[in-house]
């Protein structure tokens, strides 16, 4: 923290012992009054962030996200350990609809991130494919967005942080919508929520006739040797007789989902994008930099027998190797120009979870000085797992047979940080609007492929999402 810094921070005030949620924001409008007070001095050039933080007594993060009236909102826990955010409002936002270069998205960001302080992190993502028009589901999500909460609940090993991030002194010359954005944060007991509504309608997109066409074609490609692998995603549209909530099925998927990254994204009411994903795109701390190969998918066993019969299945797999095979290489072909040391596993492993399986193999390496978050969400994404190889020709090989918006299914979804990030591939996810929750998944698609298997593979893994919400089996 740098002398000026610390300068604007109350005396003996941050160390509080543990408030009761009622009490922390009157707390916390306290202490932002006579720092606003105290920021109103410094010139505009100097932006930076100061953070105020109270330990509060123990809260259910996604509960309190649903209880607040205001936005934008996001919530994220890692695959790893039991911390937790729920992000609300936005201290600073950076959005656009349309690509941006990553020296550019670098330059946005690291004013606020210069300060150096771990804790202050932009969260947020970017459309699958930033080249296409969004559709109107996904306008509300532009190209890219992160966005510097203004409000952070964080749960780490039990203990719960409520924070306010400040930005001076741009903040202090609006105090007044500051203090109003604390006094009307919601701490009263989450209502009682009701089941779902009932399902009254499901569309595909594609259906099948269409989706065997699309595979056809593929097939085609890959005896022209124009492409080694693509994959085809498909959209089910439920329609429901009442409103969802999409903050009860973000906490219904988590509790049914261990082992996954879980993430909420609601840039303004009326549209959510909500996931448990398994695969991590990158994590970076310093300059070491963790990311993963995988690929090719069985489902989980009734029985330690026919477990054990479908991880020896996907294990000796010519056809799950090789697309497995096809991210392996990708990956390294990205990350070694952004690298002074890279190591990619030859050897294949499963990745085990509740209801599926997958390869995985790891990749660790060390960045060379000045690499950004921006160049690597550039060269990583997409991988092979929700693209295809070569990157481009499969890209345009999407771009040809969905008639469907991806949106931000398949994108990188995360946090970056002073000197850390994290990033998620946006799978294993869907779109709630209203009435309307839209579910998306797709399938690696290479020479061998059967219409018919990766048709089923996909209906699976649609019908592991909607048993999770306990959606009518009809419909699924």
């Amino acid at each position: 923290m740098s002398r000026d810094r610390r300068s604007l921070i109350p005396d003996g005030d941050i160390g509080l012992a543990g408030e009761t949620p009622e009490r922390a924001r009157w707390v916390l409008a306290d202490l932002a009054s006579r720092v606003l007070s105290k920021g109103s001095g410094l010139r505009e050039a100097g932006l930076q962030t100061v953070r105020l933080e109270l330990p509060v007594a123990p809260l259910d993060p996604l509960a309190w996200l649903g209880e607040q009236a205001g936005g934008p909102k996001f919530y994220w826990s890692g695959r790893e350990d039991d911390a937790e955010v729920a992000a609300l409002g936005a201290a600073d936002l950076h959005e656009g609809e349309a690509p941006e270069d990553p020296a550019a998205l670098r330059k946005r960001l690291a004013p606020l991130l210069a300060t150096g302080d771990p804790r202050v992190r932009y969260y947020g993502g970017l459309r699958f494919d930033p080249e296409q028009d969004p559709s109107g589901e996904w306008a509300a999500f532009g190209a890219f967005r992160f966005q510097l909460p203004r409000f952070e609940l964080g749960v780490r090993q039990g203990r719960a942080t409520l924070a306010c991030n400040l930005v001076l002194p741009r903040d202090a010359g609006r105090a007044d919508e500051v203090l109003g954005e604390i006094e009307g944060l919601s701490f009263g007991r989450a209502a009682t929520v009701p089941g779902l509504p009932r399902a009254v309608l499901r569309d595909d997109s594609p259906e099948y006739p269409e989706w065997r066409r699309n595979i056809d074609r593929s097939l085609s490609a890959f005896g022209e040797r124009r492409l080694d692998k693509v994959v085809l995603a498909r959209r089910a549209a439920f329609l429901f007789d009442g409103e969802l909530d999409p903050v009860l099925l973000a906490r219904d998927l988590k509790k049914a989902t261990p082992g996954c990254f879980h993430f909420y994204v609601e840039p303004e009411k009326g549209a959510a994008f909500v996931g448990a994903s398994p695969e991590r795109l990158f994590r970076r701390s310093g300059r070491s930099i963790a990311s993963e190969a995988i690929a090719g998918t069985r489902p989980r066993g009734d029985s330690e027998a026919d477990d054990d019969g479908f991880r020896d299945e996907l294990l000796r797999s010519d056809k799950d190797l090789a697309e497995h095979s096809y991210v392996r290489t990708s990956i390294r072909e990205a990350l070694a120009p952004l690298c002074e040391e890279l190591e990619v596993e030859q050897s294949t492993s499963e990745m085990k979870l509740t209801s599926r399986r997958h390869l995985v193999s790891g990749v660790s390496g060390t960045l060379r000085p000045g690499v950004s978050d921006a160049e690597l969400l550039a060269a990583l994404h997409p991988t092979p797992a929700v693209g295809g190889y070569p990157k481009e020709e499969a890209l345009a090989e999407i771009r040809a047979l969905e008639a469907f918006d991806r949106g931000w299914y398949a994108g990188p979804v995360g946090w970056i940080g002073a000197d850390a990030a994290e990033f998620a591939v946006g799978i294993r996810s869907g779109l709630v609007s209203g009435r309307n929750l839209a579910l998306f998944s797709g399938a690696g698609i290479v020479s061998g492929s059967i219409p018919e298997e990766e048709w089923a593979e996909i209906e699976q893994k649609i019908g592991d999402f909607t048993r999770v919400l306990g959606l009518d089996p009809g419909y699924c």
